[in-house]
């Protein structure tokens, strides 16, 4: 999904899609912007835009192909003939990985579709906002990734490379559009309990997958993990005069993930204490 936003400050953003797209978009929306929808499908965003506007948001959606550059292309610039200005981009497209299957038993195809599908889709989006935001001198380019874009996870596939992969396109707009105010920066969520990827784990998997997220809320400092409203609102944050400072980084929203080291270890063996 793609998202185009202006706000009551004149402010207008850009999205694509993943698992917590609705929560940014009500978010934005809620903080007084102008959501600009597309998506491959149009039917998920049109309900979305719909949800907006009946708890008075402002919506507006679009069929749009985030992997096709003149469509994307095309697309801001008519957002621009509408809203005036385009001042928040985020791309959250559908990653279409495969996990669970060790590397060494998967697929190259089933490895290299989500880094391909991430390549091709942030460098599409993130340069065609930049190129807006160039001649506005200003704006905000967002992204999200998860966990195995920072840490190590056995059977990822090619999600963590793909995770990889965003935050360096990520840092790299960040150091080539500073100059012209433009802020970039990327989310890094350790996984909703409530978006559906999980929902579905647990409907299908029963008590394995609840053991499953439990241990992922053990590896956890706060022992928990990020609901999509805790996305959201980090999001909206990032994207407000407030974090006027931040950009070139990631974001961790992830309730403190730690590599299961920080609860197995009851203290430091090798740490020596002074005697009373």
């Amino acid at each position: 999904m793609t998202i185009y936003v202006t706000s009551k400050q004149k402010r207008s953003s850009f999205c694509c899609r993943w698992f917590s797209w609705g929560a940014i978009a009500r978010g934005l929306a809620k903080a007084g912007a102008k959501v600009f929808l597309s998506n491959h499908h149009i039917e998920p965003i049109r309900k979305l835009a719909d949800e907006i506007i009946a708890n008075g948001g402002k919506a507006q959606t679009a069929k749009i192909d985030a992997l096709n550059e003149k469509e994307v292309n095309d697309y801001v610039n008519e957002v621009v003939k509408t809203a005036g200005r385009i001042d928040i981009s985020m791309n959250l497209i559908r990653t279409e990985d495969l996990q669970g299957i060790p590397l060494v038993d998967l697929s190259f195809e089933d490895f290299i579709r989500p880094i391909r599908r991430v390549s091709e889709s942030h460098f599409i989006t993130g340069t065609a906002a930049g190129r807006i935001m160039m001649r506005q001198r200003s704006g905000v380019i967002l992204s999200l990734t998860a966990t195995p874009g920072g840490i190590g996870y056995p059977t990822a596939g090619g999600f963590g490379p793909a995770c990889s992969v965003i935050e360096k396109i990520s840092l790299g707009l960040a150091s080539e559009l500073g100059g012209y105010g433009i802020r970039v920066v990327n989310i890094r969520s350790g996984g909703s309990p409530d978006s559906q990827p999980f929902v579905d784990a647990i409907a299908h998997g029963g008590q394995k997958a609840v053991d499953f997220i439990k241990k992922i809320e053990d590896d956890t400092m706060l022992k928990k993990k990020p609901v999509m409203n805790d996305i959201a609102n980090a999001a909206v944050f990032l994207a407000s005069e407030m974090a006027a400072g931040i950009t070139g980084v990631t974001i961790d929203v992830t309730c403190g993930t730690t590599t299961a080291l920080n609860y197995k270890a009851p203290g430091i063996a090798f740490v020596q204490t002074r005697d009373n």
